[in-house]
């Protein structure tokens, strides 16, 4: 169903808690510093134009950055489809993002669907995408966009911009290649395939695929092991992972150097030593 609210606040509560986002057409849940943000709008298959979508991800985003008592995020959809992308009915109106000279048109892109990638790419923590159905276009390219992909046996998934007349929009093409490699990725894009979940796991797009009734465990499974470990590192770690896809190894390296020596120093660091030597389980403070 569809959540009408208020844009959120950032202002947090140390006795309650962290202030959760207020959404449109999301809902979004955090426990175990886990939050998981589900896409409310099966009406129109999570169609991320036309709805409030992209706002919500945009917005959750911005919030999991900003609130240190999350370390994982994962995204899926409510109902039969994780995400069917651009609304195509707004494309054959002109309406939305879809209407407007070429000018507006390029506006609407960069100020709307475009802030996704790019916030997605500067996300802080691990993000998961638990797949429950048909990840289309947009939709697809924003499971791409996460550090991992975990599906059920009934999703599909296709960069299907070209059978619609149009090029991928949203950055697609550019995490395609780092998922997939060019010669693959450049099959799927100029064909518009579309892939059941089976063959995208042979690709490497998924991680796992599981039953239905087993996607949302399998991923909150992996969520909390992710979210169990020392929440600063965590996060270094993730700036590294994605510094180390554009750095020359000796500039990595210098930077590897310098994460490492804050980590040396956090409390967290210490207590993962004396959990270790004492053999018990570490209690982490984030900090």
């Amino acid at each position: 169903m569809k959540n009408t609210a208020r844009r959120f606040s950032l202002l947090t509560n140390p006795k309650e808690g962290p202030v959760m986002p207020q959404l449109k057409d999301c809902t979004l849940t955090l426990e175990d510093r886990v939050a998981v943000l589900t896409f409310q709008r099966d009406d129109v298959r999570n169609a991320l134009t036309g709805t409030a979508l992209t706002e919500d991800i945009i917005t959750t985003v911005n919030w999991v950055n900003a609130e240190d008592r999350v370390s994982v995020l994962v995204m899926t959809g409510a109902g039969s489809a994780f995400s069917s992308g651009g609304n195509v009915k707004e494309m054959q109106s002109k309406g939305g993002i879809f209407g407007g000279s070429p000018v507006e048109v390029q506006d609407k892109y960069r100020r709307g669907i475009q802030q996704i990638p790019l916030l997605l790419h500067k996300a802080e923590i691990p993000v998961i995408a638990a797949v429950n159905g048909p990840a289309i276009g947009a939709g697809f390219d924003l499971a791409n966009m996460c550090d991992i992909r975990i599906a059920s046996t009934r999703a599909k998934v296709g960069e299907t911009f070209i059978n619609l007349g149009i090029t991928p929009g949203d950055g697609g093409a550019w995490f395609m290649q780092r998922l997939l490699g060019y010669q693959r990725a450049a099959e799927l894009i100029f064909t518009g395939r579309v892939i059941d979940a089976v063959e995208a796991l042979k690709l490497g797009i998924f991680l796992d695929v599981v039953e239905p009734e087993e996607l949302l465990p399998r991923t909150m499974e992996l969520a909390r092991e992710m979210a169990s470990k020392p929440p600063v590192t965590l996060r270094l770690t993730k700036r590294m992972m994605k510094l180390a896809q554009r750095s020359d190894l000796p500039d990595f390296l210098d930077l590897c150097a310098c994460f490492q020596s804050f980590a040396h120093h956090t409390e967290d660091h210490l207590e993962a030593v004396d959990a270790f030597l004492e053999k018990r389980k570490p209690t982490y403070k984030g900090r």
